[in-house]
């Protein structure tokens, strides 16, 4: 028996999350039944993470084990021959028969894009945070992000509903960079808790509008607190995306 990774993309708008759900549109959902068709037979689909509804992925991957002996590059072709044109398969190889998708897996970057401008876009609907008014000043917002890098418990950034109970985790870098009126927050860690990406995004967005200080020491305070009330709101997830996900050791990252 064979265990294959594959990676995949999808435009996240239409699905609710990843995991297979009764009376929802699903990631998994959707995709299980033209790979099990494909392969001509059941699988058991082990994913690297689950991804909140609206939220999309440039690098999402799963693993599986399977007797079909179809070579990795057919696949690839095949799924994209029959997966919805919001889904596309990227690659394809074989892994030790102990890879596990999720808990192989040594980190994760997430990037969230905003449109800084006063007039909404009618084209990236759904791809981007499309309008936001007030002024972002990206060079002030990189530096105090710097606040986040380390090893700690970021309680503070967590949603309730979350199943973890650990909430440690290690930021090995987080950047903020404009392009004209797009803003693009890119953060890797070892992994992240529920919903903690888009509370990061809008605390360092109360920072820019002075609601809290704009300082990597300010931000720092914040994560020491443990106190979610002193963190900034949830941005929407439209415009998050699952942007890579690795397998090997990340710079910064302790072997």
């Amino acid at each position: 028996m064979r265990n294959l990774l594959l990676h995949i993309a999808y435009n996240g708008s239409r699905y609710h999350g990843y995991q297979v759900q009764q009376n929802a549109v699903s990631v998994a959902g959707t995709f299980q039944p033209v790979l099990e068709k494909i392969l001509a037979e059941k699988v058991q689909l082990k994913g690297c993470s689950r991804t909140d509804t609206g939220v999309h992925a440039n690098d999402f991957a799963m693993s599986f084990k399977t007797n079909c002996r179809i070579p990795c590059a057919g696949l690839v072709k095949a799924l994209n021959n029959d997966l919805p044109p919001d889904m596309a398969a990227l690659h394809c190889e074989e892994v030790d028969e102990e890879f596990h998708a999720r808990y192989s897996c040594t980190g994760k970057r997430y990037v969230y894009k905003i449109r800084n401008s006063e007039i909404r876009s009618p084209f990236e609907q759904d791809q981007v945070w499309v309008y936001y008014k007030y002024p972002i000043d990206a060079e002030a917002l990189h530096a105090a992000a710097q606040g986040f890098i380390g090893t700690y418990d970021y309680q503070a950034f967590c949603s309730p509903g979350g199943s973890v109970e650990d909430t440690v985790r290690t930021i090995y870098d987080f950047s903020v960079r404009r392009e004209g009126e797009m803003v693009e927050f890119s953060v890797t860690g070892s992994g992240f808790l529920y919903n903690m990406v888009r509370i990061m995004v809008g605390t360092l967005l109360a920072a820019g509008m002075g609601k809290i200080p704009c300082t990597p020491e300010a931000i720092r305070a914040i994560v020491l607190s443990k106190n979610r009330a002193r963190a900034g709101g949830r941005v929407p997830p439209c415009g998050l995306y699952l942007d890579k996900v690795y397998y090997e050791p990340i710079e910064g990252q302790q072997s």
